[in-house]
């Protein structure tokens, strides 16, 4: 004789067989909420991290302009802190923060400083020399530095030295104009790149060169 099982039991088998799946893809759902809430939180606080250092570190470097446009006279920073406050707004909306490490920031200062130092006495030594040594060169610089701040910022910082001005910039190269096309520019340029990569925490493209 055939058993057959009853509908009502059937039914209920089933009932429970879909509450057992759907539960699991609810606590499945759940979780997976609760995972994406967490690493949007943590996105979020990076972010407001990442904003912060970079607007400290272009007020320090607005400020550090300011400072040598000025000559470091203390009553100009009565007009000098709104105009580094509004260059740093400005700088934030239109150029979105790019990281970088303090470490490097740092050691960056120093180095600056002491080629600022130098290449003013060269300048100095040129202008006052009798028969005036000077030989002006429009340098081509290869860029190994991603496009975006980091490059701009090594413009900025070859045209604040004495002796050298950024001409002109362009995907593939920086344009250095010179005061003596027989110095040492070209070494002297990569140093100064090794420098600002390091202020971003970057790496140069490999192009052949030796890295930095």
């Amino acid at each position: 004789m055939e058993m057959r099982s009853h509908p009502t039991r059937n039914f209920e088998r089933k009932t429970e067989i879909w509450y057992a799946a759907n539960s699991i893809d609810l606590t499945g759902l759940v979780l997976y909420a609760k995972n994406r809430q967490q690493q949007t939180k943590i996105t979020s606080r990076d972010s407001v991290i990442i904003h912060l250092r970079s607007a400290s570190f272009r007020a320090v470097l607005f400020a550090l302009m300011w400072w040598m446009l000025t000559d470091g006279v203390l009553n100009s920073w009565l007009i000098g802190v709104p105009v580094v406050m509004l260059a740093t707004s400005a700088s934030v909306v239109i150029q979105p923060p790019y990281t970088w490490t303090l470490i490097g920031f740092l050691r960056f200062i120093p180095f600056f400083l002491w080629h600022s130092l130098r290449g003013g006495v060269d300048v100095a030594r040129r202008a006052l020399h009798p028969r005036l040594p000077i030989s002006p060169e429009i340098v081509e610089h290869r860029w190994r530095l991603p496009p975006g701040l980091p490059r701009v910022f090594m413009a900025n910082t070859v045209s604040l030295l004495p002796g050298t001005l950024s001409a002109e910039l362009d995907e593939e190269r920086l344009y250095v104009h010179v005061l003596d096309k027989t110095g040492e520019f070209a070494a002297e340029l990569l140093n100064i790149e090794a420098h600002v990569s390091r202020v971003f925490g970057l790496s140069p493209a490999d192009d052949g060169r030796e890295e930095f």
